[in-house]
């Protein structure tokens, strides 16, 4: 007779279901093939019975536990026994109880974590996060000068908030802070840092955000190497400091804060300036800008003081006097000048005056000789040229005499002879 079940879980309906031994066999079939799986967590439960060994498992980084069977040949092959709180990795594997429906997980091999394992771990993280620049200096926030508020994470009434507290308030006393206490170790610290960080981030009026907690054992601080964490830290818009522990402690908050400070204490006095130092630089500044303005001021008095010695401004009237004297000196040169050309000038021009005078018509007429015209005007320059009955005019030195020719005129002779009459006369 062939089988009428459905093949799936998904074809069983109320009219055709599956009887319930074939759900937990094909449960038990499906869980067998799931492969084992190493995991890691914190033992806090351990009950021994016979050669078996009930164990419960605690998530190092949420509040997640699960139960585990440990067979006594694994717990044999533990060089340290088991202890609660022991941090341990375990390789698991799921069983399914047929006939009562139980899950159970049963390891096949279990294994405590040393330090030097955990070191090992954080270092591979560290240089994994290096590599993606989280750790950058450059990517690194400044921390502002004077913080109005300040952001506090820190375990519940700690010292370390004691600390920072009381250091931060002595040395500046008008600073505020915004605290949430939190768990700093423990399954629940890192969700609760990261939530209070997230917290502080957002209000603006916090300027800085101090993750603080005193000193302790290497897993203690091991929430401060969390992954989780320091990715948090390097998404904060404030600036992040770490005061974790003490100086030689070195967890992964540290290279992705802004800035790491030793302790807490140092955290405060790295956070906050101090009160009475500032006024003592305010004071040096004071008096340096006096010395500065006196300085200056001395200088130029001094400068004023030499600018007023100068001539120019001891006597400003005296480059005018100067200039008044060359130009009075200069115009009596050019009057003793302008003199002596004119002087000069009428010399010569009464000596001009004298040559034409000298050569001009009236001189020969003064001396008796006689200009004869025509009656146009015009000079008689020779006798021949005159005819009988002529009118004439003979100018001599003073006025003009009337005449007229009255006979040829007689000829013109020859250089070297004279007339009968005149040789007769002689």
């Amino acid at each position: 007779m062939e089988s009428t079940l459905p093949e799936t879980a998904a074809e069983t309906s109320a009219e055709n279901p599956w009887p319930l031994h074939l759900l937990s066999e094909k449960l038990k079939a499906h869980i067998e093939r799931a492969p084992a799986a190493w995991v890691e967590g914190q033992v806090i439960e351990l009950n021994k019975r016979g050669t078996m060994c009930f164990v419960t498992l605690r998530d190092v980084d949420a509040e997640i536990s699960l139960s585990l069977t440990v067979w006594g040949t694994v717990m044999e092959r533990l060089s340290i026994p088991l202890e609660r709180g022991s941090r341990v990795v375990a390789r698991l594997k799921p069983d399914f109880w047929v006939k009562t429906g139980r899950l159970s997980m049963q390891a096949w091999d279990i294994r405590p974590v040393g330090l030097g394992d955990l070191l090992a771990r954080i270092e591979r993280l560290r240089h994994a996060l290096a590599g993606e620049g989280l750790f950058a200096a450059a990517r690194k926030k400044a921390l502002p000068l004077l913080p109005h508020r300040i952001g506090l994470i820190t375990g519940r009434d700690s010292d370390a908030m004691k600390d920072v507290l009381r250091n931060a308030s002595l040395r500046w006393p008008a600073v505020e802070f915004e605290i949430r206490e939190v768990a700093v170790q423990g399954v629940s610290s890192v969700s609760q840092i990261t939530r209070a960080l997230a917290e502080l981030d957002a209000i603006q009026a916090v300027d800085v955000i101090i993750i603080a907690r005193g000193g302790g054992s290497m897993e203690d601080l091991l929430p401060f190497s969390s992954e989780e964490l320091i990715r948090a830290v390097f998404a904060s818009t404030t600036p992040v400091v770490s005061a974790i522990g003490h100086e030689a402690d070195r967890p992964l908050l540290d290279e992705v804060a802004d800035l790491r400070a030793s302790t807490p204490t140092d955290a405060a006095k790295r956070v906050v300036p101090d009160v009475s130092e500032e006024l003592d630089r305010i004071r040096q500044a004071k008096a340096q800008i006096s010395r500065a303005v006196d300085l200056l001021l001395r200088r130029e008095t001094e400068r004023l003081a030499q600018l007023r010695s100068r001539p120019v401004l001891a006597q400003p009237g005296g480059m005018v006097t100067v200039r008044a004297e060359d130009v009075h000196r200069l115009r009596n040169r050019a009057m003793v000048a302008v003199e002596a050309a004119v002087n000069r000038d009428i010399d010569r021009i009464g000596h001009f005056r004298a040559q034409i005078r000298s050569l001009s018509p009236q001189k020969t007429l003064d001396r008796g000789y006689a200009v004869v015209q025509l009656a146009d005007g015009s000079i008689v320059r020779e006798a021949a040229i005159v005819e009988p009955g002529t009118e004439l005019s003979i100018r001599v030195a003073k006025g003009e005499i009337p005449a007229q020719a009255v006979a040829r005129p007689v000829p013109e002779l020859p250089p070297g002879r004279t007339s009968n009459s005149n040789q007769r006369r002689k």
